[in-house]
């Protein structure tokens, strides 16, 4: 995956040797089961690209997928488990985060690759259909949440990186760098609504890297407790001369 955004169709394919559905019951990786799962796995994203996510059923993954209705029901609960299970496979793959030799460039690759995203309708429709979902079921919401937490858990060596050139002070939270140079252009995208562009790109980097330079991301380290000796019971009597 190019970025924590990039949910394509090309990414979310598994091979014939990927692992079975994490649902108790079905630990079976590999052969049948990969493929079964990657049939569904298709037909979920088909399906939310096509209709959205209300308009998702289970009746259509079957159709789409060759899987019958009963075993979908039966291996995945629903279409909230269908759609959990697609972007758990989303993370199963081996993106790593850029690595261009300055923190700056590095965000900047990071903020580009959303830009790409999201402005090609072909690989937009996918991580805007998930996003929706999202909005619609709360198990979608807990596996997205996941699936980002992990991505930007990924960009770990890309701030590694800048802590060891003096970038940015140790102790460098990268999840928050790497939040901090997506929020903006996410803001754009789902909630204003407004075009994405490389004005905005780069003005979303400047304002992440300022703030990491200033140690806005910096993970406060626990305070000792402050003592001040014995606790006293109260004014002690003179001692005799």
């Amino acid at each position: 995956m190019a970025h924590p955004s990039r949910l394509t169709q090309r990414e979310l394919q598994l091979t014939s040797d990927a692992e079975s559905p994490r649902t108790p019951g079905t630990v079976r990786p590999g052969g049948r089961t990969a493929r079964t799962r990657a049939a569904v796995r298709d037909a979920v994203l088909t399906g939310l690209v096509e209709h959205g996510y209300p308009g998702l059923t289970v009746e259509y993954v079957a159709e789409h997928s060759g899987v019958h209705k009963t075993t979908l029901y039966r291996r995945w609960g629903g279409v909230e488990g269908l759609v959990a299970d697609a972007l758990d496979l989303a993370g199963e793959d081996t993106w790593t985060p850029p690595d261009t030799g300055s923190l700056h460039g590095d965000l900047t690759a990071l903020a580009r690759e959303v830009l790409d995203t999201f402005t090609d309708p072909a690989t937009a429709a996918a991580p805007s259909a998930f996003i929706a979902a999202a909005f619609q079921s709360d198990r979608a919401a807990v596996a997205l949440r996941a699936f980002y937490d992990e991505r930007f858990g990924r960009c770990a060596p890309l701030v590694e990186r800048a802590v060891a050139r003096g970038e940015v002070p140790a102790g460098t939270d990268a999840r928050a760098v790497a939040r901090a140079v997506s929020a903006p252009l996410y803001f754009r995208l789902f909630v204003t609504r407004e075009p994405l562009d490389e004005a905005a790109t780069g003005q979303a980097v400047t304002a992440a890297l300022a703030a990491a330079r200033a140690g806005a991301y910096a993970v406060a380290e626990p305070e000792e407790p402050v003592t001040d000796g014995p606790a006293s019971d109260g004014p002690r009597a003179t001692p005799p001369s």
